[in-house]
This record gives structure tokens, C-alpha cells and sequence, in this order.
């Protein structure tokens, strides 16, 4: 299992970092696209059933409508964001208001089958793609980058701390795992990241710091957190309704794609709105 996750991690490096250095934005905007269809693919597999003809004719239609964003976006000036700015929208109230509210009942003997997590799913989807590709046409790879791993830093603060020091159950009917300690040090990580990386230009934490000045960036870095936290157990609450432990196998070693970024899809319709007021136009 060390070796495949190893061997998987590596590959996907080589990859986006291939992308990354591309001269032709298509590349990593194809990227992009691929991982919406796989991990909109494997949503629906969750609340629909794994074997159901609608997840997988889902992800043909994300990848197909990512790739027409793409395409209309590089030909407009300015491109049309209207789109984006409603699925993004409809995406953060659904993570801040909606979501907290399931966790927390952590109901996992529910059925898996969800008409209303159906239609949620290709949306927010769809906005975590259109938002990050749009910030990628107008700010570059590195303040992608720079968002990105405040959800990386989350996830890996909250599982050494909670490995290290965990003693309370944070959700233990959805992710017996979680710690409340693991859950603070990620807090406290992500914070930290913005606060340092705001004095660097061209970076997430730089835009947040100058729409909200340091001690609202420092808060807000704080929900953005706990929305990362929620987003993981989230898809942890689908999968113990749907009864299995990853969302697909696409990626060994590592699970499916939905797995690696679940905590993205919840975090990144709320960090675009909130330092929204230049970048929507």
C-alpha cells in the first residue's frame, strides 16, 4: 500500500508540475477539467449508486462544460464570469449553512441515495473548477498554488497533531479518526500560512490580507479551516451511507480522486468570494 501511494503521489507531481510549466494555459486548465469529471464521477456514485448510468454520464458533462468555459473565457474580454459567480455563490451557502448542520447530526445510517447532494454535487464541482481556472488565467499557477495549500496544510496539521496529541472524538459517528486537537492545529497551521504568506505578491493569502487587513485575514483564515474540516467530513459522511471506504479506486494507494480533494471543493467557493471584489471583473 506505501509503495502504490508512493508510486501514485509521484506521478501526480510530475504531472501538475508538467502542467504548471506548460506556455499554453490549456494544459493544466485540461487538468483541471479531468479531475471535476473524475471526482464528479465518483460524487454521484455515492448518492446515486455505484453502478449508476447518471454518475457516470455526470462526469462526461462536467469535463464537456469545463472545457467550453475554458474555450469561451480565453476568447472574451472581458470573459464572462456570471456563470461562475452563481455556482460559487449557491456552493459557499451551501458548505457554511446546509452542511455544518448534516455533519453535525451525522446521520450515517441514512440512505445514500440523495436527490438534493445529486444536484449539489456537480454544482459546487463545477464552481471549485471554474474558480480556481479563473484565478489561474488571471493571477498565474503560484497564487493557485498558494490557495491549494492552505487545504493541504489543514489536512496535514490536523492528522500529525491529531496522531500526536488527539484525546477528543471531534465527529466520531462520521470520523471516529478526527480529533478536536487535530482539528485546532489545523486551524492554528492555516492561519499561520496566510498571515506568512501574505507578505509575498501574487499569493491568496496577499489578496485576503488587503481586502480584510491582517486580523480579519487571520479570522477568516480560521473559518476557511473549519469549512476544509467540514468538507472532509463530509464526503466521510457519503461514503458511510454508501457503505464503502474510498470513493473510487482511480488513484492507487490513494483512493479515488473526490478523496484527495474533497476538503478543495468545500474551501474554494468561500476563499474566492471572499477577496471577490476585483477578480469578478
Amino acid at each position: 500500500m506505501l509503495k502504490q501511494r508512493v508510486i501514485t503521489a509521484i506521478v501526480l507531481l510530475a504531472v501538475i508540475g508538467l502542467v504548471i510549466a506548460a506556455t499554453s494555459p490549456w494544459p493544466f486548465l485540461l487538468f483541471l477539467a479531468l479531475a471535476c469529471a473524475c471526482a464528479g464521477w465518483e460524487w454521484l456514485r455515492l448518492t446515486t449508486g455505484t453502478a449508476s448510468f447518471v454518475a457516470g454520464l455526470t462526469g462526461v458533462v462536467l469535463f464537456l462544460v469545463a472545457v467550453l468555459q475554458a474555450w469561451l473565457w480565453l476568447g472574451q474580454t472581458p470573459p464572462d464570469t456570471v456563470p461562475m459567480m452563481v455556482a460559487v455563490t449557491v456552493s459557499a451557502l451551501v458548505w457554511l449553512v446546509v452542511v455544518p448542520v448534516v455533519v453535525v447530526r451525522g446521520d450515517a445510517a441514512a440512505s445514500p441515495l440523495s436527490l438534493a447532494w445529486s444536484i449539489f454535487g456537480p454544482i459546487t464541482l463545477y464552481a471549485t473548477w471554474a474558480a480556481l481556472a479563473y484565478l489561474y488565467l488571471k493571477h498565474g499557477a503560484g497564487y493557485v498554488l498558494s490557495l491549494l495549500v492552505l487545504v493541504w496544510i489543514a489536512d496535514i496539521a490536523a492528522y500529525f497533531a491529531g496522531r500526536a496529541f488527539g484525546r477528543h472524538k471531534l465527529a466520531p459517528r462520521v470520523s471516529p479518526g478526527k480529533t478536536i486537537e487535530g482539528a485546532l492545529a489545523g486551524v492554528a497551521g492555516v492561519v499561520a500560512w496566510v498571515l506568512i504568506s501574505a507578505n509575498w505578491d501574487s499569493t491568496y493569502g496577499a489578496s485576503l490580507v488587503a481586502r480584510w487587513s491582517w486580523p480579519g485575514a487571520a479570522g477568516l483564515a480560521a473559518v476557511l479551516a473549519a469549512v476544509s474540516i467540514l468538507g472532509d467530513l463530509f464526503e466521510s459522511l457519503l461514503k458511510r451511507r454508501a457503505g464503502v471506504k474510498d470513493s473510487s479506486g482511480l488513484l492507487p494507494g490513494h483512493g479515488g480522486v473526490y478523496d484527495r480533494i474533497d476538503a478543495v471543493v468545500a474551501v474554494v467557493p468561500l476563499a474566492v468570494l471572499l477577496t471577490g471584489g476585483s477578480w469578478f471583473k
